[in-house]
């Protein structure tokens, strides 16, 4: 790899308990399913052949469990940064979306049309954005020329997508964000680079959602 190009390998966290009753996490936690925990250990096998130097994670519980799975398999030692969380869901937060639809239908209705809303008691999807995209950068430049693990949340993901090939807010929520997948970005010179994206090949015969 050119010393120009840093790659960074983005992955969702394992699938969760809460992923299986279709609950709104944010910035609450839910343990990893025996499922969720496969996934992990079947992603560190996975990121052996491509040669993490550092692997970086949101410090919920969730993100800390999946990256302590694959870390162990790298042989590194996960560093955990709370700009790496998903977006505190704020009145949202522990809810289904009919829970949620019935309990806030005007604040659900702001939420779905607007990426600038700040959800009561949380934040907006700019907000969670503009913290993960700054720390990514941040981490660009302090490992130049490497490869990086970063274990995040499928919200973060959305908003990275659309941060670094600089697409319309919300725009991201059209492409899907399977627990465990390896999302993998290149920063150049000239800006980012898109690789692949929700690649499950690793996951094989495990169920992926």
């Amino acid at each position: 790899m050119s010393s120009t190009t840093t790659r960074f390998l983005l992955i969702r966290h394992g699938e969760t308990e809460w992923n299986v009753a279709r609950r709104e996490m944010g910035q609450l936690d839910s343990p990893l399913t025996a499922l969720g925990v496969a996934q992990a250990q079947r992603t560190g096998a996975a990121l052996l052949a491509r040669r993490p130097s550092a692997i970086y994670s949101s410090d919920l519980g969730r993100a800390q469990s999946t990256a302590r799975i694959i870390a162990s398999a790298l042989k590194l030692e996960p560093i955990f940064d709370p700009r790496l969380r998903e977006r505190h869901m704020g009145i949202f937060q522990g809810l289904t979306p009919e829970e949620s639809e019935a309990r806030h239908p005007v604040e659900r209705r702001a939420y779905r049309a607007d990426e600038s809303y700040v959800i009561p008691g949380g934040e907006s999807a700019a907000q969670r954005a503009e913290r993960g995209f700054a720390c990514i950068e941040e981490l660009a430049e302090k490992h130049h020329g490497e490869t990086v693990a970063v274990i995040t949340h499928g919200g973060l993901l959305m908003g990275l997508l659309e941060r670094m090939l600089e697409l319309p807010p919300g725009s991201g929520r059209r492409f899907q964000k399977p627990n465990a997948a390896i999302n993998s970005f290149v920063r150049e010179d000239s800006g980012w680079r898109l690789e692949s994206w929700g690649a499950t090949a690793h996951l094989q015969d495990l169920r992926t959602k």
